[in-house]
């Protein structure tokens, strides 16, 4: 199993829920507004299985020429967007879902990966339709409704024997952790559930979850299989560790 972090950088975020480019040699986190979170945003490629599968699509943001800076991130590592064959969702925040489309040089809105398979948890596409700004940005992901390239998953189940998925809840009501097992390995990618290495280390409970105990039990369930069972843990807003193990 290979595994490639996408870092699209580091960002303060408030109450505002507003993402604001942070450099570590620069800047002072006491200078942001009280309450400022210091995070990565960072999807995943993971090649398995013959597969190319993304988890998670990012901000959505755009380089100075127009580019998707999730397009150019793959360039950077040799992939092109048709090189993805699976687009996995965890939730649709706007830091998490904001590259699903994007809008080409005729100004024409766009899958983002024409190839590739989106799954998303169908109730939570209808949660955060319903639930809109500031937490979801409902244009970004509108274009998944009714949608042939959508596979709508139920609250667990598996993808195609070796990708197991269940509703976790907890950061918001209906979102998803995934556990990759191609039979030599066990990679789990929970989100926001499981964002932080040190998050799996205590018992924090964070404020801007739905449910903070919730994830916070839920954390404590993962960490403890996942030191039994030698899983590998991908942390996509980690600032010092992408990929973790105990």
């Amino acid at each position: 199993m290979h595994i490639i972090p996408l870092s699209e950088g580091v960002f303060t975020i408030g109450h505002d829920k507003v993402f604001v480019p942070f450099d570590v040699n620069e800047h002072q986190l006491h200078h942001r507004p009280v309450g400022s979170l210091l995070v990565e945003i960072q999807p995943f490629v993971v090649i398995v299985n013959n597969q190319t599968i993304l988890f998670d699509t990012g901000l959505g943001f755009t380089l100075p020429d127009g580019e998707l800076q999730l397009h150019a991130n793959l360039a950077h590592v040799g992939l092109s967007p048709s090189d993805i064959d699976k687009v996995i969702l965890s939730h649709l925040h706007k830091d998490h879902a904001g590259g699903i489309t994007y809008t080409d040089a005729l100004g024409i809105e766009q899958l983002s990966f024409p190839k590739a398979t989106y799954y998303i948890g169908q109730q939570e596409f209808d949660f955060a339709v319903s639930k809109g700004a500031p937490s979801y940005i409902v244009e970004d992901f509108l274009m998944l409704k009714n949608n042939p390239q959508v596979e709508w998953l139920s609250e667990e189940g598996n993808i195609e024997g070796f990708i197991q998925f269940h509703t976790s809840g907890g950061h918001c009501p209906y979102h998803q952790c995934f556990l990759i097992d191609d039979g030599k390995e066990k990679v789990f990618f929970g989100g926001d559930v499981a964002p932080q290495f040190k998050q799996l280390k205590t018992r924090y409970i964070a404020k801007y979850d739905f449910d903070g105990k919730r994830s916070m039990e839920m954390r404590q369930h993962y960490a403890h299989q996942g030191k039994e069972e030698g899983w590998k843990f991908l942390f996509y807003h980690d600032v010092q560790l992408p990929v973790g193990q105990f």
